[in-house]
């Protein structure tokens, strides 16, 4: 269930590997999480709606958010032209009945891309009630050349941020174009040097969804179970719990560290309890009545005559 006040926090389908998708929708199931986001990658499963919706159904837990496949590792998925990746993961969203997409922002090298980018983020938007979310993201240190995670996050603490470059445009931080909504994620704030609280007050109304998880400041993204790094991650939340933040909390984090099946669940439990603890709207502020959230919260079902098919589609189609 929903935390008090209705703040739901979901489990990124990311934070399970190597296991996949359907082992996240059943630790979701398990652990007690409100939904999960979407991770799409190489992963057949995560490339079809047809496949998610029978996990949906299965296990009870909706998809609250869906991220678009930009990761590098991820280029080729749903073919090699970013923006109709982007339109993709809309339409999928709504199948869905996700409210969320996450998007990084375009790499450099994708020029036309990066030329269009604010223009197709306002255009799907105004045409979708799927808010399309960018998400800040971190630079590439040179201190990682120096030695393992631990150095790195000794060095930053030391010296500050070692000599970096974005790999981004027009910047690692969307905050610098300005999109009507953003995910703000704290292992990419730990990793980028950056002020996570400056961040938000920067984002302000626009903050639509958080990646909660923590990191020490370390040249590579860590995504550490929150509460176990350096990153503002309690104070983050009990802010947005005392705004009238209507969007999702999710759990970002790396667990390839468990050895076990049990020692997974581990990790994501305790990064459950952090959220609800400090997302518990009792403890800081009594709402006022209306709406918990301005967009749907139903899993939206499409006629099969309606939907776009998604045979043949998957990997580098």
């Amino acid at each position: 269930m929903p935390t008090a006040q209705g703040i739901r926090v979901g489990l990124s389908t990311a934070s399970v590997y190597p296991e996949n998708t359907e082992a996240a929708f059943r630790f979701a199931a398990d652990l007690g999480f409100d939904g999960v986001e979407l991770m799409v990658w190489a992963e057949p499963v995560s490339q079809d709606p047809t496949s998610v919706e029978r996990l949906v159904r299965e296990y009870g837990v909706p998809v609250l958010a869906v991220h678009v496949p930009c990761l590098l590792i991820s280029q080729r998925v749903w073919g090699a032209d970013p923006a109709a990746k982007l339109d993709r993961s809309v339409r999928v969203a709504e199948i869905l009945g996700a409210e969320t997409v996450v998007v990084h922002p375009p790499f450099r090298w994708q020029r036309r891309y990066a030329e269009g980018f604010s223009d197709q983020v306002a255009a799907l938007e105004a045409d979708s009630r799927v808010a399309v979310a960018v998400e800040n993201m971190y630079p590439m240190r040179a201190d990682v050349v120096f030695g393992g995670r631990d150095r790195g996050a000794e060095r930053l603490r030391r010296r500050g941020p070692g000599r970096a470059v974005s790999a981004y445009s027009p910047s690692l931080d969307p905050t610098d174009t300005g999109f009507a909504h953003y995910t703000l994620d704290l292992s990419h704030t730990a990793t980028a040097g950056a002020d996570a609280l400056a961040l938000a007050d920067r984002m302000g109304e626009g903050l639509a969804h958080l990646h909660l998880a923590d990191g020490r400041g370390s040249s590579l993204d860590e995504h550490l179970v929150p509460g176990t790094g350096t990153q503002p991650c309690a104070e983050v939340c009990r802010r947005i719990a005392a705004s009238d933040f209507g969007g999702h909390v999710v759990l970002e984090i790396s667990t390839q560290s468990a050895r076990t099946r049990a020692e997974r669940a581990g990790m994501l439990a305790r990064s459950l309890a952090f959220a609800r603890t400090h997302l518990d709207r009792s403890a800081t502020r009594a709402l006022t009545a209306g709406p918990e959230s301005p967009r749907h919260t139903e899993i939206a079902r499409i006629p099969e005559s309606e939907r776009t098919d998604s045979g043949g589609e998957h990997g580098d189609a």
